[in-house]
Protein backbone atom coordinates (compact mmCIF):
# COMPACT_ATOMS: atom_id res chain seq x y z
CA UNK A 1 0.00 0.00 0.00
CA UNK A 2 2.57 2.55 1.31
CA UNK A 3 4.93 1.66 -1.90
CA UNK A 4 2.00 2.18 -4.13
CA UNK A 5 0.85 5.19 -2.92
CA UNK A 6 4.41 6.99 -3.07
CA UNK A 7 4.99 5.73 -6.41
CA UNK A 8 1.72 7.88 -7.51
CA UNK A 9 2.51 10.81 -4.80
CA UNK A 10 2.70 13.19 -7.30
CA UNK A 11 -0.86 12.99 -8.62
CA UNK A 12 -2.17 12.66 -5.71
CA UNK A 13 -0.51 15.91 -4.76
CA UNK A 14 -2.25 17.81 -8.13
CA UNK A 15 -5.56 16.17 -7.37
CA UNK A 16 -5.75 17.23 -3.51
CA UNK A 17 -4.62 20.57 -4.77
CA UNK A 18 -7.52 20.82 -7.68
CA UNK A 19 -10.34 19.58 -4.88
CA UNK A 20 -9.05 22.22 -2.37
CA UNK A 21 -8.72 25.09 -5.60
CA UNK A 22 -12.79 24.14 -6.83
CA UNK A 23 -14.19 24.38 -3.75
CA UNK A 24 -13.90 28.35 -4.33
CA UNK A 25 -13.05 28.24 -8.28
CA UNK A 26 -15.19 31.68 -9.58
CA UNK A 27 -15.29 33.37 -6.22
CA UNK A 28 -14.18 36.65 -5.98
CA UNK A 29 -12.37 35.79 -2.82
CA UNK A 30 -10.95 32.50 -3.75
CA UNK A 31 -8.95 30.38 -1.04
CA UNK A 32 -9.67 33.53 1.89
CA UNK A 33 -13.16 31.85 2.07
CA UNK A 34 -10.99 29.02 3.88
CA UNK A 35 -9.75 31.49 6.83
CA UNK A 36 -13.14 33.40 6.34
CA UNK A 37 -15.87 30.52 6.96
CA UNK A 38 -14.01 29.21 9.78
CA UNK A 39 -13.41 32.83 11.69
CA UNK A 40 -17.43 33.31 11.46
CA UNK A 41 -18.47 30.24 13.11
CA UNK A 42 -15.93 30.75 15.71
CA UNK A 43 -17.30 34.24 16.11
CA UNK A 44 -21.03 33.02 16.20
CA UNK A 45 -20.23 30.37 18.74
CA UNK A 46 -18.47 32.90 20.77
CA UNK A 47 -21.53 35.21 20.75
CA UNK A 48 -23.96 32.15 21.03
CA UNK A 49 -22.33 30.52 24.00
CA UNK A 50 -20.81 33.59 25.69
CA UNK A 51 -23.08 36.00 25.39
CA UNK A 52 -26.91 34.59 24.61
CA UNK A 53 -26.65 31.16 26.91
CA UNK A 54 -23.54 32.08 29.13
CA UNK A 55 -22.01 28.97 29.62
CA UNK A 56 -18.32 27.72 29.57
CA UNK A 57 -16.58 24.22 29.48
CA UNK A 58 -15.63 24.16 33.33
CA UNK A 59 -14.16 26.35 35.87
CA UNK A 60 -10.74 27.19 35.71
CA UNK A 61 -9.87 24.61 32.83
CA UNK A 62 -9.05 27.69 30.63
CA UNK A 63 -8.49 31.67 30.88
CA UNK A 64 -11.21 33.63 29.43
CA UNK A 65 -14.56 32.69 31.59
CA UNK A 66 -17.40 31.70 29.47
CA UNK A 67 -15.51 32.52 25.54
CA UNK A 68 -13.00 29.54 26.44
CA UNK A 69 -16.45 27.16 25.20
CA UNK A 70 -16.19 28.59 22.05
CA UNK A 71 -12.75 27.97 21.11
CA UNK A 72 -13.25 24.31 22.79
CA UNK A 73 -16.15 23.87 20.86
CA UNK A 74 -13.96 24.69 17.52
CA UNK A 75 -11.31 22.69 18.76
CA UNK A 76 -13.11 19.89 18.63
CA UNK A 77 -14.54 20.77 15.21
CA UNK A 78 -11.41 21.45 13.32
CA UNK A 79 -10.62 17.27 14.48
CA UNK A 80 -14.56 15.90 13.64
CA UNK A 81 -14.77 17.88 10.09
CA UNK A 82 -11.45 15.97 9.00
CA UNK A 83 -13.01 12.49 9.44
CA UNK A 84 -16.90 13.57 8.57
CA UNK A 85 -15.93 15.50 5.04
CA UNK A 86 -13.41 12.74 3.85
CA UNK A 87 -16.43 10.30 5.07
CA UNK A 88 -19.41 12.34 2.92
CA UNK A 89 -17.40 12.82 -0.48
CA UNK A 90 -16.43 8.98 -0.69
CA UNK A 91 -19.55 7.47 -2.06
CA UNK A 92 -19.31 9.84 -5.05
CA UNK A 93 -15.71 9.54 -5.75
CA UNK A 94 -15.82 6.78 -8.47
CA UNK A 95 -19.78 7.68 -9.49
CA UNK A 96 -18.94 11.03 -10.70
CA UNK A 97 -15.37 9.83 -12.28
CA UNK A 98 -16.64 7.17 -14.18
CA UNK A 99 -14.30 8.83 -17.51
CA UNK A 100 -11.59 7.51 -15.04
CA UNK A 101 -12.83 4.25 -14.09
CA UNK A 102 -12.41 2.97 -17.62
CA UNK A 103 -8.60 3.97 -17.72
CA UNK A 104 -7.38 1.33 -16.75
CA UNK A 105 -4.53 2.68 -16.02
CA UNK A 106 -5.35 5.02 -13.83
CA UNK A 107 -5.10 4.21 -9.99
CA UNK A 108 -8.18 4.89 -8.84
CA UNK A 109 -7.22 3.80 -5.30
CA UNK A 110 -5.56 7.84 -5.31
CA UNK A 111 -9.27 9.23 -5.10
CA UNK A 112 -9.98 8.50 -1.83
CA UNK A 113 -6.33 9.98 -0.77
CA UNK A 114 -7.10 12.84 -2.72
CA UNK A 115 -10.71 13.46 -0.50
CA UNK A 116 -8.84 12.97 3.26
CA UNK A 117 -5.93 15.20 1.78
CA UNK A 118 -8.18 18.05 0.95
CA UNK A 119 -9.92 18.12 4.11
CA UNK A 120 -6.83 17.90 5.93
CA UNK A 121 -5.92 20.80 3.82
CA UNK A 122 -8.78 22.48 4.82
CA UNK A 123 -8.56 21.82 8.37
CA UNK A 124 -5.18 23.27 8.47
CA UNK A 125 -6.97 26.98 7.47
CA UNK A 126 -9.51 26.21 10.71
CA UNK A 127 -6.68 25.20 13.03
CA UNK A 128 -4.85 29.15 12.13
CA UNK A 129 -8.31 30.29 13.19
CA UNK A 130 -8.28 27.93 15.87
CA UNK A 131 -4.49 29.09 17.17
CA UNK A 132 -5.67 32.93 16.94
CA UNK A 133 -8.10 32.72 19.27
CA UNK A 134 -6.16 30.37 21.61
CA UNK A 135 -3.08 33.17 21.19
CA UNK A 136 -6.58 35.85 22.10
CA UNK A 137 -7.54 33.78 25.13
CA UNK A 138 -4.84 32.24 26.89
CA UNK A 139 -1.92 34.40 25.56
CA UNK A 140 0.18 32.57 24.46
CA UNK A 141 0.21 28.34 22.53
CA UNK A 142 1.59 25.63 25.12
CA UNK A 143 4.79 24.03 24.03
CA UNK A 144 2.89 20.77 23.52
CA UNK A 145 1.55 22.07 19.79
CA UNK A 146 4.56 20.13 18.52
CA UNK A 147 3.03 16.86 19.19
CA UNK A 148 -0.03 17.88 16.91
CA UNK A 149 1.10 16.59 14.06
CA UNK A 150 1.17 13.19 15.95
CA UNK A 151 -2.39 13.48 17.36
CA UNK A 152 -3.16 14.10 12.96
CA UNK A 153 -1.65 10.72 12.61
CA UNK A 154 -4.92 8.17 13.23
CA UNK A 155 -7.07 10.93 12.41
CA UNK A 156 -5.85 10.18 8.82
CA UNK A 157 -5.28 6.77 9.06
CA UNK A 158 -9.12 6.61 9.92
CA UNK A 159 -10.37 8.63 7.18
CA UNK A 160 -8.50 7.15 4.67
CA UNK A 161 -9.73 3.25 5.62
CA UNK A 162 -12.87 3.78 5.94
CA UNK A 163 -12.98 6.35 2.60
CA UNK A 164 -11.64 3.21 0.80
CA UNK A 165 -14.61 1.33 2.41
CA UNK A 166 -17.36 3.56 1.72
CA UNK A 167 -15.80 4.80 -1.63
CA UNK A 168 -16.18 1.21 -3.11
CA UNK A 169 -19.35 0.47 -0.94
CA UNK A 170 -21.07 3.91 -2.89
CA UNK A 171 -20.21 2.53 -6.10
CA UNK A 172 -22.53 -0.84 -5.91
CA UNK A 173 -24.94 0.90 -2.78
CA UNK A 174 -26.02 3.82 -4.56
CA UNK A 175 -28.26 4.60 -0.71
CA UNK A 176 -25.33 4.45 1.16
CA UNK A 177 -24.45 8.44 0.97
CA UNK A 178 -27.79 9.34 2.60
CA UNK A 179 -26.85 6.86 5.19
CA UNK A 180 -23.64 8.16 6.13
CA UNK A 181 -25.74 11.77 6.18
CA UNK A 182 -27.74 10.20 9.14
CA UNK A 183 -24.64 8.48 10.68
CA UNK A 184 -21.90 11.28 10.80
CA UNK A 185 -25.02 13.76 12.54
CA UNK A 186 -25.09 10.62 14.97
CA UNK A 187 -21.96 10.33 15.38
CA UNK A 188 -21.13 14.35 15.96
CA UNK A 189 -23.33 13.97 18.57
CA UNK A 190 -21.76 10.86 20.19
CA UNK A 191 -18.15 12.54 19.91
CA UNK A 192 -17.77 15.11 22.78
CA UNK A 193 -17.77 17.95 20.43
CA UNK A 194 -20.66 20.12 22.20
CA UNK A 195 -19.61 18.82 25.67
CA UNK A 196 -16.52 17.54 27.93
CA UNK A 197 -15.76 13.79 28.34
CA UNK A 198 -16.26 14.02 32.24
CA UNK A 199 -20.13 15.32 32.11
CA UNK A 200 -20.97 12.33 30.77
CA UNK A 201 -22.57 9.57 32.93
CA UNK A 202 -20.42 7.23 34.46
CA UNK A 203 -22.89 4.40 33.68
CA UNK A 204 -22.61 5.01 29.62
CA UNK A 205 -19.10 6.80 29.10
CA UNK A 206 -17.61 3.75 27.96
CA UNK A 207 -19.82 4.28 25.00
CA UNK A 208 -17.98 7.43 24.10
CA UNK A 209 -15.31 5.55 24.93
CA UNK A 210 -15.51 2.90 21.57
CA UNK A 211 -15.29 6.30 19.86
CA UNK A 212 -11.97 7.02 18.61
CA UNK A 213 -12.59 10.15 17.56
CA UNK A 214 -13.16 11.00 21.25
CA UNK A 215 -9.83 10.18 21.79
CA UNK A 216 -8.37 12.42 19.23
CA UNK A 217 -10.94 15.17 19.65
CA UNK A 218 -10.11 15.67 23.46
CA UNK A 219 -6.42 14.90 22.58
CA UNK A 220 -6.39 18.29 19.67
CA UNK A 221 -7.97 19.94 23.08
CA UNK A 222 -4.92 19.07 25.02
CA UNK A 223 -2.05 19.72 23.09
CA UNK A 224 -3.27 22.77 21.84
CA UNK A 225 -5.32 24.40 24.69
CA UNK A 226 -4.44 22.80 27.65
CA UNK A 227 -1.00 21.85 27.31
CA UNK A 228 -0.86 18.63 28.38
CA UNK A 229 0.95 15.52 26.73
CA UNK A 230 -0.69 12.81 24.74
CA UNK A 231 -1.32 9.78 26.80
CA UNK A 232 1.30 7.53 24.91
CA UNK A 233 -0.64 4.42 25.75
CA UNK A 234 -4.01 5.06 24.68
CA UNK A 235 -2.34 6.71 21.40
CA UNK A 236 -0.27 3.81 20.55
CA UNK A 237 -3.41 1.77 20.97
CA UNK A 238 -5.18 3.99 18.77
CA UNK A 239 -3.42 4.30 15.92
CA UNK A 240 -2.18 0.52 15.48
CA UNK A 241 -6.44 0.44 15.49
CA UNK A 242 -6.40 3.11 13.04
CA UNK A 243 -3.70 1.60 10.51
CA UNK A 244 -5.37 -1.48 10.70
CA UNK A 245 -8.35 0.01 9.57
CA UNK A 246 -6.58 2.05 7.05
CA UNK A 247 -4.72 -1.00 5.64
CA UNK A 248 -8.00 -3.25 5.04
CA UNK A 249 -9.72 -0.01 3.92
CA UNK A 250 -7.56 0.00 0.72
CA UNK A 251 -7.45 -4.04 0.67
CA UNK A 252 -11.54 -3.71 -0.10
CA UNK A 253 -11.05 -1.50 -2.10
CA UNK A 254 -8.25 -3.36 -4.45
CA UNK A 255 -10.45 -6.19 -4.45
CA UNK A 256 -13.35 -4.47 -5.41
CA UNK A 257 -12.16 -2.14 -7.99
CA UNK A 258 -11.68 -4.90 -10.24
CA UNK A 259 -15.93 -4.79 -10.95
CA UNK A 260 -15.91 -0.87 -10.71
CA UNK A 261 -16.34 -0.13 -14.72
CA UNK A 262 -19.42 -2.95 -14.71
CA UNK A 263 -21.20 -1.12 -12.47
CA UNK A 264 -20.76 2.72 -13.64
Amino acid sequence: MARNLWRHRELIWQFTRRQVVQRYKGSYMGLLWSFITPLALLLVYTCAFSVILKVSWGRGEVPGGHVNYAIMLFAGFVAFNVFSESILSAPHLIVNNPNLVKRVVFPMETLPVDAVGAAFVNSLFGLVILLIGVIAVQGYIPWTIIFLPLIYLPLLLLSAGFTWFFTSLGVFIRDVGHLLAVLIQMLFFLTPIIYPLSSVPESIRFLLYLNPLSFIVNHFRRVIIFGQMPDWGQYSMLTLLAGLVCVLGYIWFMKSKKTFADVV
